[in-house]
């Protein structure tokens, strides 16, 4: 076998490419309008390796996203951050995007006046709530809102003060009744603050149990900090949604977004219940901070992922995040190093990816500025957190043209619409031309919408046009990796340095959003992105969903893979590392839409319009994978040549093909979508692909010699 870039030719450049390739590989095939599809599958030419790292995922706290989807914690607000109420206040006019919006809060049990907001010595924060009791009434704080299945163990600590003539205890209960509760009581209390576990099963499944701290007797008793967990806990996530996310093996996991740039690291390590709960700037919610750097590495090392960290370049310094490396890979004997020692976590890290700043680009994100004055910026921090580990990769906030123009940031800098290559508003070309010593990957963003598009005739995000086929919603994603591929070669022309030392593409937010993640419509178009990127390997070498809490369905007690979450495993479990030609003889179509913005040159697909076609060697030669899409809303046939390959005349068929486009996983209820296994026992010369569906070919090759 040879390596070669015909793949990375016949993909980007013109149709003309294409054809050339088409004449000089399908001479036993003559070009027709009529179906079948047609295919040669040339196994001897051989692109880069495709990067394990493309099926990453993206995790943010916007909201409570994190907290409440994958850590166990089940109460709001268990540091008191906002004061103890008499009633639950009326809804939000506005509830939000994401998460779970608005947060539950801790109301009193008996009169609001026998509970002040204590502002003396608090246990963490601002404030603790102090009771005053009043005799054999209960006096104290609840919560409600908690699910809980029947017989499951629940486990909690409540750290409280307190005078000793008051007697307290903490109770879950699920109904009016005697029974219906379950009762911890708490030892005399002193005047310090101290710890308190407890243990409960639940009676009942329910959806609505609530959390009591009660007291009597005399005097008063303050409450510093309270948590409650399933007892099944995975070091404070939660089992069943690390058992969801592991099996997807997803390479890497990255932790930024718009948070970040708002975030102080330092408040989110240490003991967890001394870390004062803060408001997130960037979208008011206050956060409990117990999912910090620690917590991060914790959920990589579950997940079988490398932590992939973006560093605060918005109101934070280079001196913080030359903290943040020192602290995640420094010996027990430096500073920052001693301290994660301190912390329960003695050995280095060894954290090797790292973002410098999210979006900056961006004039919504926190601390923005100036290009100018952040290419400046970007080579401080490159230059202090490499002085702590020179072995780190540096990941610059990229922003290609196509990002510049949608997002309209420039039309705020220039007053144009699209973006000029290497120009005043080309923030990758920037990094490339003023940082590149410091660069050792590009990040880029993209966002495609399922009802909209931006029109860079218009200037703005426009909707739909009511006749788009099928096909070209699917293709919408796909058609932003290829947009940035083709930009990606327009700068190996205009920074000759790029040839001599490339710097892939890390594409660390992504999706195609606006449809429910429990239905399977967008699975085939999720899909085509892999394919795009598995044409260039060489240049999408990282890339990270937005968001992998989105990859499982939920409720607050169980959790299953949704569509994408099995189109994301089945990839990732079936599919090739070592990618091989496809040629065919049916060019994509002409795109729709002037190019510009999110529309390429050259329509993203494979030269087998109307599927789309990739194909791989597994890492050891030992099978040739095939991927079908059909983004359509009949079935196609496909035939098929495939040459220089050893095939053992027998394979499997794994198949995402539900009869509905909108079928469902809906945690609690019967799936609609699954992954079908189908036995072949020989190699087919044509294939049938059901409407809309998804299918990968596993042909297990003959050993050499054999």
């Amino acid at each position: 076998m040879k390596n070669t870039s015909n793949i990375k030719h016949l993909h980007w450049k013109s149709a003309m490419m294409a054809a050339v390739a088409f004449g000089c590989g399908l001479s036993t095939l003559h070009a027709t309008d009529a179906a079948p599809v047609r295919a040669v599958i040339e196994t001897a030419e051989i692109g880069a390796p495709i990067s394990p790292y493309v099926y990453g995922q993206f995790v943010e706290h916007i909201h409570d996203l994190m907290n409440d989807t994958l850590w166990a914690e089940m109460l709001d607000d268990r540091k008191f951050f906002y004061p103890v109420l008499a009633e639950e206040p009326p809804p939000p006019e506005n509830p939000g995007r994401f998460g779970r919006s608005p947060q539950r809060r801790w109301l009193a049990v008996g009169p609001i006046a026998d509970v002040v907001m204590d502002v003396q010595e608090p246990w963490v924060g601002e404030h603790s709530p102090r009771v005053s009791l009043a005799g054999n009434d209960p006096r104290g704080i609840r919560q409600g809102g908690m699910a809980v299945k029947s017989g499951k163990r629940y486990s909690g600590r409540v750290i409280v003060s307190g005078d000793s003539g008051a007697a307290v205890q903490v109770a879950l209960i699920w109904g009016e009744g005697a029974s219906d509760r379950q009762t911890h009581k708490i030892p005399r209390l002193k005047s310090a603050f101290k710890a308190h576990e407890f243990e409960f099963t639940a009676g009942v499944d329910s959806t609505d149990v609530r959390l009591e701290i009660t007291g009597t007797g005399k005097g008063s008793f303050r409450v510093g900090a309270v948590s409650l967990m399933p007892a099944d806990n995975v070091e404070g996530f939660r089992k069943e949604v690390i058992e969801a996310l592991a099996s997807l093996r997803s390479g890497v996991y990255r932790i930024g977004g718009n948070f970040i740039s708002g975030h102080e690291w330092r408040e989110a390590v240490g003991p967890r219940d001394l870390r004062a709960p803060t408001m997130d700037p960037v979208r008011p919610f206050a956060q409990p901070n117990d999912i910090g750097t620690d917590e991060f590495i914790t959920l990589c090392r579950l997940l079988g992922v490398e932590p992939y960290i973006t560093v605060n370049a918005g109101f934070g310094d280079a001196w913080s995040a030359r903290q943040l490396v020192e602290y995640c890979n420094g010996a027990a004997t430096t500073p920052m190093g001693l301290w994660r020692a301190e912390n329960g976590h003695p050995k280095p890290y060894g954290v090797k990816y790292w973002g410098i700043g999210n979006e900056p680009w961006g004039d919504w994100q926190f601390g923005a500025m100036a290009m100018e004055q952040f290419l400046i910026k970007h080579n401080l921090f490159a230059k202090a957190m490499r002085s702590v580990d020179p072995g780190i990769v540096l990941i610059a906030g990229g922003a290609m043209p196509d990002t510049m123009t949608c997002s309209k940031q420039t039309l705020r800098i220039t007053g144009e619409i699209k973006t000029e290559l290497l120009g005043p508003a080309d923030w990758t070309g920037g990094f490339l031309t003023k940082c590149f010593e410091n660069t050792d990957q590009i990040a880029e963003h993209f966002y495609a919408y399922t009802s909209r598009r931006f029109d860079v005739e218009k200037g703005d995000s426009v909707p739909l046009d009511a006749d788009e086929p099928l096909i070209e919603w699917m293709r919408r994603p796909a058609n932003h990796v290829r947009v940035k591929a083709e930009a990606y070669h327009d700068y190996m022309e205009l920074v000759p340095a790029l040839k001599e030392r490339p710097i892939p593409i890390n594409m660390d937010e992504w999706a195609y959003a606006g449809e429910s993640m429990t239905r399977y419509k967008t699975v085939p178009a999720i899909a085509w992105v892999f394919h795009e990127m598995f044409r260039y390997p060489e240049i999408f070498q990282m890339a990270a969903y937005t968001f992998g809490t989105s990859l499982v369905s939920v409720n607050r007690t169980d959790a299953v893979l949704n569509p994408t979450g099995l189109l994301f495993k089945m990839y990732r479990d079936h599919f090739g590392t070592i990618p091989v030609a496809v040629v065919g003889d049916s060019l994509p179509p002409a795109p729709r839409y002037p190019e510009g913005g999110q529309d390429p040159r050259v329509n993203a697909g494979s030269p087998t319009h109307p599927l789309d076609v990739a194909a791989a060697w597994t890492e050891d030669r030992s099978a040739l994978t095939i991927a079908v899409i059909n983004p359509n809303e009949t079935g196609h046939s496909l035939e098929w040549i495939i040459r220089e390959a050893n095939l053992e005349g027998s394979g499997t068929i794994w198949r995402m093909a539900p009869s509905d486009i909108n079928a469902e996983i809906v945690v609690g209820e019967k799936s609609e979508v699954e992954v079908e296994a189908i036995a072949l026992d020989a190699v087919p010369a044509s294939v049938e692909l059901p409407p809309f569906s998804v299918s990968i070919y596993v042909f297990p090759a003959r050993a050499s010699g054999s």
